[in-house]
């Protein structure tokens, strides 16, 4: 990277750490490419004509004071404490407490005893700028009551992370050290990100604990689903990451809840869980209805500040001005993936062919008729983070479509040449970086070898991910309610049980967000 695009993109990463704006809406701000800092910080190239823009675009902001993407007055003057469990996911906690700090949230650390074995007090200090709380019996706090005035000076109380251990304190009203004690004393809302193994997440005491929490009002924020730190173990448990982690925040600085109001879920769990391989379902809660999407209306979700873009639906070829080649689909699976997309707070555009469905709420449709008028509202959707192309598009259509009806009853059947149909897929798939989408998703109906085909088929169309199914007549998929997928990636292959589409298009944009946080993590 040249020493001047260096320099810009030190500028820029300055603004965004002062202003909490996040990279898409720079870029779309500054010269409307959202894929504007991700490029930069892989080491593209810009134009000169770009940098210029974008630098003035720094040097208005500049000249129009400060700004924050929180408002002076919700979260600029708000102060958190923030109690760290015993985990290994402790070491976040430095990471979010710069992060909060540099949006003028002020940070206030309670240490258990068992998370002083993963990180220092010192370290959490220096960054929270103020001393480290750990002692319930400490002669200088407690002459005023230390325990109480840390739980009621605060706007707000993070547990992160949340060890099986801790939530199993708060479920039972336990008050035996200092964090206990705070908890047990606060009447702020309390925000509790879950961090455990696979398995403790998933005990039944567990899951009771988290349910009676959820009816107090406790608010929860993931945990996600990945690999652990121990080596072979992969399923929900992980502590959410930082961004995912200061929108929960925000959001409760600038819209608190009373404690002991019903909770809005951000995040993985929703009492749902996610999707991972070789672990039974997590149910929904027992105290709280199961939601459809991220939490509750305006509770911001792991793709706030996205974009995704879906194709749905078959496609009609006119074959005459009466006929046309279709195909079975009823669009039912990727208005469903739209309508999740938007829950988790992207902004959608579903391309639609023919087809009944009603419109989702809050999405952008565009519907179309032809695989061409597919591939070009299609291109003119993107950019996009996340591509998700469900649609049946049709493999061919009418070389020379018929300005008349035909007719039958002449001496010679009609003769139908037919040409090949654009790839939507592979097409968008090809595209060059900025204009590809960073996570390309595809479908594959398939009547036999399912599998087989869908491996093929995410190689030869560029895809990074392929949805797989059997549409044969007796799966009663096509134009039904229920279907039974495979997730085919680079990694292999995950077999899913029949779900209805709601739940696999839930649990296919919960994966697709983790994914692309991952990608973003990267660039």
């Amino acid at each position: 990277m040249s020493s001047t695009r260096r320099e810009l993109l030190s500028d820029i990463e300055a603004f965004l750490g002062r202003t909490g704006m996040t990279p898409t809406k720079f870029g779309i701000a500054a010269v409307n490419d959202g894929h504007l800092v991700a490029n930069l910080r892989k080491g593209n190239s810009i134009t000169l004509k770009t940098a210029e823009k974008v630098r003035a675009y720094l040097e208005k902001q500049r000249a129009a004071g400060p700004v924050s993407e929180s408002s002076p007055e919700t979260s600029s003057q708000k102060r958190i404490v923030l109690i760290i469990g015993g985990g290994i996911a402790a070491y976040k906690c430095l990471e979010l407490i710069r992060r909060l700090r540099e949006r003028g949230i002020a940070v206030r650390a309670v240490m258990t005893k068992a998370a002083q074995e993963f990180i220092t007090p010192l370290s959490v200090g220096a960054l929270a700028g103020d001393r480290v709380f750990m002692e319930l019996f400490d002669l200088d706090d407690e002459r005023e009551i230390g325990h109480i005035r840390l739980s009621r000076e605060a706007s707000l109380i993070v547990v992160a992370p949340a060890t099986a251990d801790l939530l199993a304190k708060m479920a039972g009203g336990h008050a035996d050290d200092l964090a206990s004690c705070v908890l047990m004393a606060t009447d702020k809302p309390v925000l509790v990100a879950p961090a455990m193994n696979p398995r403790m997440w998933l005990n039944p005491a567990t899951r009771r604990n988290v349910a009676l929490l959820r009816g107090d009002g406790v608010h929860f924020v993931g945990p996600g689903v990945g690999e652990m730190a121990e080596r072979g173990e992969a399923g929900p448990g992980r502590l959410a990451e930082v961004p995912e982690l200061i929108e929960a925040i925000q959001s409760l600085l600038t819209h608190p809840t009373p404690a002991g109001s019903p909770s809005p879920l951000w995040g993985g769990d929703r009492g749902g869980g996610k999707p991972y391989i070789q672990s039974p379902a997590i149910p929904p809660s027992p105290t709280l209805p199961h939601e459809g999407g991220g939490g509750v209306a305006g509770a911001p979700g792991p793709l706030a500040g996205r974009r995704v873009l879906v194709t749905s639906g078959p496609t009609h070829e006119p074959i005459d001005p009466v006929r046309y080649i279709a195909n079975r689909s009823s669009g039912k699976q990727g208005a469903a993936i739209a309508a999740e997309a938007r829950a988790l707070g992207a902004e959608v555009t579903l391309v639609l062919g023919p087809s009944a469905i009603a419109d989702p709420p809050g999405v952008r449709v565009v519907r179309v008729e032809t695989a061409q008028e597919m591939l070009a509202a299609t291109r003119a959707a993107l950019p996009a983070d996340i591509g998700v192309f469900a649609a049946a598009v049709a493999d061919w259509r009418v070389a020379a479509q018929s300005s008349h009806k035909l007719k039958k009853g002449t001496k010679t059947l009609p003769r139908l040449e037919l040409v090949e149909n654009p790839d939507i897929l592979k097409t968008i798939a090809s595209e060059r970086p900025g204009i590809r989408p960073p996570l390309v998703i595809g479908f594959a109906a398939e009547t036999q070898n399912v599998v087989e085909y869908a491996r093929g088929k995410r190689k030869t169309k560029g895809a990074d991910w392929i949805v797989a199914n059997d549409v044969s007549p007796q799966t009663g998929i096509m134009g039904g309610d229920r279907n039974t997928v495979h997730l085919v990636t680079a990694e292999g292959v995950e077999s899913w049980p029949e779900l209805d589409k709601g739940e696999v298009a839930r649990r296919l944009m919960r994966r697709a967000a983790e994914r692309l946080a991952e990608i973003t993590a990267k660039a």
